[in-house]
């Protein structure tokens, strides 16, 4: 039986969610720079490789998140979610503004790609701490009977923080010529990150600490080593909040960062276009989340799962299909939107993941899985998308969307009968 939101419940969600759509804007604007960053960071005759070096720099962020997600949680699970909270903001605030102001290689040769790699594992190892730091903060702060519409929200902020960098993006180009961005004009998106940034530290000084957490503290019941007990303990959970994790990667990483630059091939579309298809999908991901969550809340979490997780099979099966037969690019778009619609399945994983580990090793316990997980596939999958573009076999993309939708499917229910 759901119920409607606190006045406290919405100051505290309104609160995380701005501040993490702000952050994690600062995180993911690299990859709409993908192609600009390339060419100054990573000069190159052969135009394959340099996509590969530029996606892999865009990778490094992913594979150092572990590093930040564990530390950082380690202290969550100690001391407090807010303190690591306003921790993580300050590690993607400064490497935001560094990137922004940085030279490239025609000004310092190969010191560039070394510092740009170097910032994006700062921002990666504070992104590592926050998402699996605000599910956890959220989670606690909210009624057991409206966690799917909590966690939806707050989710579908997240993704917003995309939304906006595709907005950014899209009003760069439609301001600068491609030699100016070129030249100068690339560098104003982190700027303002690194000001987006500042708004977020001043956000998160009017949260609370989490009513969980203190009776934690009240009652002397944190662990002395919480990754310890996450390790010898909950193995199960470990394993299947990795490949819940995996699925959250696909709808992201896939569906709405990479999959433009498929049409933009296909189709032979301009800059503003991509974008402009590209904050649409953003926009349907955002709905879908906030849609699944409350229905969570109304249908039951076994129910709504199997149906949106289908609904990403058949959709996911046409937009590709309607790739590889070169259909009409109206289509083709309303398939594509469909499918960012019903990726919104991808709020099981957090709503998976705060059910799978005790209070006391929560956050820990999530932050190992989830970042784990999303360092391998969110890592990978750049420099998988950049294989299959080189190889031409789109399908490929199609059958990876299938296989995570039926994998979510399964997922949940195991994870119904477990609870």
């Amino acid at each position: 039986m759901s119920k409607k939101l606190s006045n406290e419940e919405i100051k505290t969600l309104s609160l995380s969610s701005l501040g993490g759509m702000l952050e994690f804007y600062d995180f993911i604007i690299f990859v709409f720079f993908t192609k600009v960053l390339g060419q100054l960071f990573f000069p190159a005759n052969d135009p394959f490789w340099t996509d590969i070096s530029t996606f892999s720099a865009f990778a490094a962020g992913y594979f150092a998140r572990p590093v930040g997600g564990i530390v950082m949680a380690h202290f969550g699970d100690k001391f407090g979610r807010k303190n690591v909270f306003m921790l993580s903001i300050l590690l993607m605030v400064i490497p935001t503004f560094i990137l922004g102001l940085m030279p490239t290689y025609e000004n310092i040769g190969i010191y560039a790609p070394i510092v740009l790699i170097l910032i994006r594992i700062l921002q990666g190892i504070a992104i590592g701490g926050e998402l699996p730091g605000a599910w956890v903060f959220v989670c606690e702060h909210s009624d057991p009977r409206v966690l799917g519409t909590t966690m939806g929200i707050f989710t579908s902020a997240v993704v917003s923080g995309i939304l906006l960098g595709s907005i950014v993006t899209l009003l760069v180009n439609l301001n600068f010529t491609q030699e100016e961005i070129k030249d100068y004009a690339w560098r104003l998106p982190f700027i303002l990150g690194g000001v987006f940034g500042i708004i977020s530290i001043f956000l998160r000084r009017y949260l609370n600490e989490t009513p969980v957490f203190k009776e934690i503290q009240a009652l002397k019941q944190t662990q002395k080593i919480p990754i310890k007990e996450v390790i010898k303990s909950h193995k199960k959970g470990i394993i299947m909040s990795f490949l819940s994790t995996w699925i959250l990667t696909g709808c992201v990483v896939i569906t709405v960062l990479l999959m433009p630059k498929l049409l933009s091939k296909i189709f032979s579309i301009s800059n503003v276009s991509e974008v402009t298809y590209q904050i649409v999908a953003i926009f349907f991901l955002a709905f879908g989340n906030v849609f699944i969550g409350i229905l969570s809340d109304r249908l039951g979490f076994k129910r709504t799962n199997i149906i949106f997780a289908s609904g990403l099979i058949i959709f996911a099966f046409l937009f590709h299909g309607c790739i590889v037969q070169n259909m009409n690019l109206n289509i083709t778009l309303l398939f594509y939107y469909l499918m960012a619609f019903s990726a919104g399945v991808m709020i099981f994983t957090p709503l998976f993941l705060v059910k799978s580990f005790p209070p006391q090793i929560r956050y820990s316990g999530i932050s190992f899985a989830y970042n784990i997980s999303y360092a391998i596939f969110g890592g990978i999958t750049p420099i998988f998308f950049a294989w299959v573009l080189n190889l031409g076999n789109y399908f490929l993309l199609g059958m990876y969307m299938i296989f995570l939708g039926s994998l979510s499917i399964v997922l949940g229910l195991i994870f119904e009968r477990k609870h």
